[in-house]
């Protein structure tokens, strides 16, 4: 009976998964985060600051571009919360609860959905990224992988974002907290400069930050380089994150609904 359950929870979380993708076609808008906001990054920090942090905006491009990958990823995760919360202010919820479907599915099929917002991000950024002259040093697997790991990333973070949707009342103040949260620790990292010339209490911080370790893993793969050190300081981020949010998320699901 328990296996069964399961997987009927399962087919019931890909169908509402499968919804969002849908809501996603009809309102495209849905994606301008994940679009526009990558490139504006991008060519606002390597034509602003590239030359005078890196020497050359093509040298500054090839350390920015992993980095912004991460930082966009972790935007594009406060999404599941918000969209959540929506369907909870708008009263979707209520015909959920109506129906006979396992009563964790919406809650796996927003997360599900936002896997292909993560995946329009990373490849936009990387197109763009491309036409402004970054250029991948290994080989297309290492980029696959590097890929697969932002992905699996933002959505071991997105918990946090699906925690506070749950608590929050409105759309509004689950974005604002989340953008609250999020802004401070992508720029408190070596995305956009390196740590050695921080001051000594924030430099203690961004060198064990679960951004700027992705953001050397990424690094590693894409331009060759250590990769062990920071992706294990990364997949342990990763696991925590997922064994603190993921119960909360949960318990503030089942409290709301």
């Amino acid at each position: 009976m328990t296996a069964i359950a399961f997987d009927r929870g399962v087919r019931h979380g890909l169908s509402l998964g499968w919804r969002g993708i849908l809501k996603i076609r009809k309102n495209p808008e849905q994606l301008a985060d994940v679009t526009i906001a990558p490139i504006v990054f991008l060519v606002m920090f390597t034509y602003l600051f590239g030359g005078a942090l890196a020497g050359s905006t093509d040298s500054y491009l090839q350390m920015l571009v992993p980095g912004i990958m991460v930082m966009n990823i972790l935007q594009a995760s406060m999404t599941a919360g918000v969209q959540l919360n929506t369907d909870v202010s708008k009263g979707v919820f209520d015909r959920f609860r109506a129906m006979p479907i396992a009563r964790s599915a919406p809650l796996i099929g927003a997360v599900l959905a936002d896997i292909v917002r993560y995946v329009v991000c990373i490849v936009v950024l990387l197109v763009v990224a491309t036409i402004m002259g970054f250029r991948v040093q290994t080989g297309p697997v290492e980029l696959l992988v590097a890929a697969g790991l932002t992905i699996v990333f933002g959505l071991c973070f997105c918990w946090a974002s699906v925690f506070v949707g749950m608590l929050l009342k409105t759309p509004q103040a689950v974005q604002g907290i989340m953008f609250v949260l999020i802004m401070p620790l992508t720029f408190g990292s070596n995305v956009f400069v390196g740590t050695s010339t921080m001051p000594g209490w924030l430099k203690a911080w961004a060198d064990i930050s679960p951004v700027t370790l992705m953001a050397d893993a990424l690094r590693g793969l894409l331009n060759g380089g250590p990769i062990a050190g920071p992706l294990t300081g990364s997949l342990v981020w990763m696991v925590a994150a997922v064994a603190v949010f993921f119960p909360l998320a949960t318990w503030a699901y089942r409290k709301r609904v």
